[in-house]
């Protein structure tokens, strides 16, 4: 059964991340969702792995982690390397 994508309104809320820093890993490049454009906006997509990453980036990030050594603490976690 595949499952629907999650929006950054779900991820915010399953999460517990704010906007902006949700927004400021995806600058970096630490997340890449999926963007679909809709009229004039362009709505944000996240998979189920995309909400993994960002549950544990934002643990480490919480315990004190800069978000370079939260990334690498994460992709270890999840047991991929590096970007």
């Amino acid at each position: 059964m595949k499952r629907l994508p999650l929006t950054t309104a779900d991820i915010l809320r399953k999460v517990g991340i704010p906007r902006h820093k949700l927004y400021y890993l995806e600058e970096m490049g630490y997340i890449t969702p999926r963007l679909k454009p809709i009229g004039n906006v362009e709505l944000r997509l996240f998979t189920q792995e995309d909400l993994q990453k960002i549950t544990l980036l934002w643990k480490y990030l919480k315990e004190g982690f800069n978000h370079e050594l939260a990334y690498e603490k994460t992709m270890k976690d999840l047991g991929r390397g590096k970007r």
